[in-house]
């Protein structure tokens, strides 16, 4: 029971939120022990809130899921934990989150709120619609970012906002495109999936990892940027952004298993090297 719990509040899709250590780091103010503090704090509770919307996505779509050959493994798809048990949950997760945000900024309580309540939309209906659905998921990281420059009091870049929004529109692209694979063989799970095909998803990934890609170097190599880091070799760690969209476009287009982005970086060793060189020369460059 103690398991199915754990399972309901998804602690492995915490790592979306660790996109609020970003405005910490681009700031160069991560050994600043009062910040750091109340940014893992931060991260505490919009991941509180998260889990929370996961549980009532998970009763949303509980017929939907059911159908889904791994999504119906979920708790209370797999009837493991009851709806009404799964409510009260949601509640805890939600009050503490609020909580906790309430008591270390304002700001990031009104995000939280935001990012709440577009979610809420999101699963009782607005993920039905193809396109609305990557922005809607994709404004979700942008506020995360967001969340962690409210919390840390630093002004957060342009480039940040911009290229997190592409990078999540990237990935949310290549999840639909798993759910179009499912539907090709007989099992449709979202009703949005007739707005997809692989031609349509498959240019619009090309496009993204391109505008990425450009925008970072174009970010490491702009005068603002090299000033404020004073180092004009930032352009150097561009070769592990370009090795890291490859190697996912990889896992998407060769072998196939881009329906969890979250499971993806946990388990693939290249993406998770590729990401540690990116940080390690990063961090050496600005610090």
């Amino acid at each position: 029971m103690f398991r199915d719990y754990i399972s309901l509040i998804r602690p492995h899709q915490y790592l979306k939120n660790l996109i609020i250590f970003s405005p910490l780091v681009f700031s160069v103010k991560i050994t600043d022990p009062v910040l750091l503090l109340k940014t893992v704090i931060a991260f505490i509770s919009f991941s509180l809130i998260a889990s929370s919307i996961y549980i009532f996505n998970d009763i949303k779509d509980l017929e939907e899921d059911k159908k889904h050959p791994v999504k119906s493994k979920r708790p209370i798809a797999a009837g493991k934990i009851k709806i009404f048990n799964g409510l009260i949950l949601m509640g805890i997760l939600f009050l503490a989150g609020c909580s906790i945000a309430y008591y270390l900024n304002i700001h990031l309580l009104l995000i939280i709120l935001i990012y709440f309540t577009i979610n809420i939309f999101y699963s009782l209906g607005l993920k039905h619609f193809s396109i609305i659905d990557l922005l809607i998921i994709s404004t979700g990281f942008v506020l995360r970012v967001f969340a962690g420059s409210a919390v840390a009091n630093v002004e957060t870049t342009n480039w940040i906002i911009i290229m997190t929004f592409l990078l999540a529109m990237f990935l949310g692209l290549a999840k639909r495109r798993d759910d179009v694979m499912l539907a090709n063989t007989g099992t449709k799970t979202r009703k949005n999936i007739d707005g997809y095909n692989l031609i349509f998803i498959d240019s619009s990934m090309v496009i993204m990892a391109s505008i990425v890609i450009v925008a970072y170097i174009l970010y490491t190599i702009s005068p603002e940027i090299t000033h404020k880091f004073n180092s004009n070799y930032l352009y150097l760690t561009t070769i592990f952004v370009i090795a890291g969209i490859i190697r996912y476009m990889q896992i998407t287009f060769v072998e196939k298993n881009s329906g969890s982005p979250t499971k993806i970086l946990i388990q693939d060793r290249f993406l998770q090297i590729t990401i540690i060189l990116w940080l390690t020369l990063f961090i050496s460059l600005i610090y």
